[in-house]
């Protein structure tokens, strides 16, 4: 096999939250990731050192969808690191079709869902757009296109 590698290629996004089995109930049953797999992290981790984490058991979850494998991860640190209550300095942005069963079981949930918002796109294409914060503050954008350009 002689491929040639991409000169980039995208791997995954990662949050860091702090109980796995929790964010997975939006993550997976809410927003439909299938989980790839669960795994302990080894004492010496990457992340710690890359995340700047407290050295206290750490594991993380794969995620993926039908279409793509291993887009996203969810790194726990047990006891979590605290709600991320300030300026957000990252996002994940979802197209979501089933864009009002989310929202209502991002609401059941007790996870802030933000006013929607009127989406423009640069091609003009129009439709809608809402902020969720996950169990942690982590900002999730979903969004659905509901007219063509024009």
């Amino acid at each position: 096999m002689n491929e040639t590698k991409p000169k980039l290629r995208f791997q995954r996004a990662n949050f860091v939250v702090a109980d796995i089995e929790k964010a997975l109930t939006f993550y997976r049953d809410v927003l439909e990731f299938d989980v790839s797999f669960i795994k302990d992290s080894e004492p010496d981790s990457y992340s710690y050192e890359v995340f700047q984490l407290p050295k206290r058991p750490m594991k993380f979850a794969v995620l993926s969808t039908p279409q793509q494998r291993n887009v996203m991860a969810l790194t726990e640190i047990k006891g979590g690191l605290g709600y991320q209550s300030e300026a957000r300095r990252s996002a994940i942005i979802l197209e979501i079709t089933e864009i009002d069963r989310v929202i209502e079981q991002s609401k059941a949930l007790g996870l802030t869902v933000y006013p929607e918002d009127k989406l423009v796109t640069k091609d003009g294409r129009e439709g809608r757009e809402i902020g969720i914060a996950d169990f942690d503050g982590n900002l999730v954008v979903i969004y659905l296109i509901t007219k063509a350009a024009p």
